[in-house]
């Protein structure tokens, strides 16, 4: 079944919402500005944290999975470890928390090299990881952590690093009475958003002052059901980050991939090529699932050289990469997701200068070589060239670039000294690489080289 399309008016006007006006234009400034540098940052952390990190079993959709649609695996689980009347909401005093420690997780994420930082303030079982007055007794202050979560986190990214902080919230709530009485209704009701969801989204934005919104799960409704236009006009308007903020797609259904700040489209969404709109790549470390699993098996991981590809591959199409870890119940970072963050910072160190305030090339990829991605930074007349595979032969053929004798410099990141080149037959360059032995490499897992004065 097709999700209902927006009705033309509501395209039309969240179109001019999410777009700003001529230069010159009166009235202030630009609701939003899609050249902002958050929307531009290439490379974020996912934090999926909840009640469902408690089971982590399966999925973070462990509750519809084992209550809604019953599947035997989840059944099982319950059955075999937990008594008979154990309800899902038992589980949230089980969500301690008793480890997290927000300036550690600001150190690890600093570590990464990611620009910004999405945490779940709420999924889609509704409880809140801050003290919201619209979820009495189904939040962290007042079940489980009895901390505010959202804000202890809020305080030590802001001090300790150079990452924007921005909050994901899922619209509606699988088990929500109102909502279900609302969806019966085809809809036509809306008690939940009135009462329930936008209440607490202006609490979220009024309290925390998110830099990234990210929004999700619209429950089959459209954008007129949630009211989103409404509150999109709010947020780039009059909210306190109407000056920095930047949303997502996610609005109501129908509106994914066509309206927004940046487009998502899908999870795990990545187009191998280059999209005339600003994008992310939300993606997970743990191939299926997005929380945390304790039955997960060491080749249930994307490797480092998988992550570094991906990033890779979605910056050179214009995109951003969101990638996703899943803490314990208790708030660690398990050792595995820490490493993989670790290491994306250690080859971002010597990289970076081929990832951030990057643009898309002509080129997004070689035609010559397989597994070569291109970026630019035009105004320095700079082109680079990443590689993922260390050719045997240390030469680099790449088809793409148009190079000229005498202007032309090639050089690899974390090297620094001017290779030689020789243009090939038809079009492109053949780069003879530096001879280095494995502890002389500037990094592991790909490499960038910097194109001075080409086409």
């Amino acid at each position: 079944m097709r999700p209902p399309k927006l009705p033309g008016p509501a395209l039309a006007l969240l179109v001019l919402l999410l777009l700003p006006p001529p230069p010159g234009s009166a009235g202030g400034p630009a609701p939003f500005d899609p050249t902002w540098e958050s929307l531009d940052a290439k490379f974020g952390v996912f934090i999926h944290w909840g009640v469902f990190s408690v089971p982590s079993f399966g999925s973070e959709w462990f509750w519809w999975y084992w209550q809604k649609e019953k599947i035997p695996a989840y059944v099982d689980f319950m059955k075999n470890n937990y008594p008979p009347d154990f309800t899902y909401e038992d589980f949230g005093p089980l969500f301690t928390a008793k480890f997290f420690d927000a300036n550690q997780w600001a150190d690890i994420l600093q570590a990464s090299g990611a620009k910004y930082v999405v945490l779940t303030s709420k999924h889609h079982e509704g409880f809140t990881l801050w003290g919201s007055e619209y979820s009495w007794n189904w939040n962290a202050v007042d079940e489980g952590p009895k901390r505010d979560i959202v804000k202890e986190l809020a305080v030590a990214v802001r001090n300790r690093t150079d990452l924007r902080f921005g909050l994901y919230y899922s619209l509606f709530e699988w088990f929500h009475p109102l909502f279900l009485e609302d969806e019966s209704s085809s809809f036509q009701k809306r008690q939940y958003p009135v009462s329930k969801m936008l209440p607490e989204l202006y609490e979220l934005v009024n309290k925390y002052q998110p830099e990234v919104l990210w929004a999700d799960g619209d429950g089959g409704a459209p954008d007129t059901y949630w009211k989103s236009l409404d509150f999109l006009a709010w947020l780039y308007n009059e909210s306190p980050v109407r000056d920095t903020v930047v949303t997502n797609d996610r609005w109501g259904a129908g509106s994914i991939c066509k309206h927004g700040g940046y487009y998502t489209c899908s999870d795990r969404y990545n187009p191998g090529h280059l999209l005339p709109h600003k994008w992310e790549n939300c993606m997970t470390i743990d191939k299926f699932s997005w929380g945390y699993r304790r039955n997960a098996g060491i080749s249930d991981y994307l490797t480092i050289e998988e992550l570094v590809k991906q990033l890779v591959q979605t910056v050179s199409c214009g995109g951003n990469l969101l990638m996703n870890i899943g803490p314990t119940r208790d708030g660690t970072i398990s050792a595995i997701f820490e490493e993989r963050l670790r290491q994306m910072g250690i080859w971002l160190k010597v990289n970076g200068e081929a990832i951030y305030e990057t643009y898309a090339w002509r080129s997004q990829n070689d035609t010559v070589t397989p597994d070569v991605w291109y970026t630019s930074k035009p105004k320095d007349k700079l082109v680079y060239a990443l590689f993922l595979k260390w050719p045997i032969s240390g030469q680099l053929l790449l088809g793409q670039p148009k190079a000229t004798l005498g202007a032309t410099e090639v050089k690899l990141l974390g090297h620094g000294q001017p290779l030689h080149w020789t243009p090939l037959k038809q079009n492109g360059i053949k780069v003879d690489l530096p001879q280095l032995t494995i502890h002389q490499m500037p990094c592991q897992w790909g490499w960038a080289l910097a194109l001075t004065n080409v086409t």
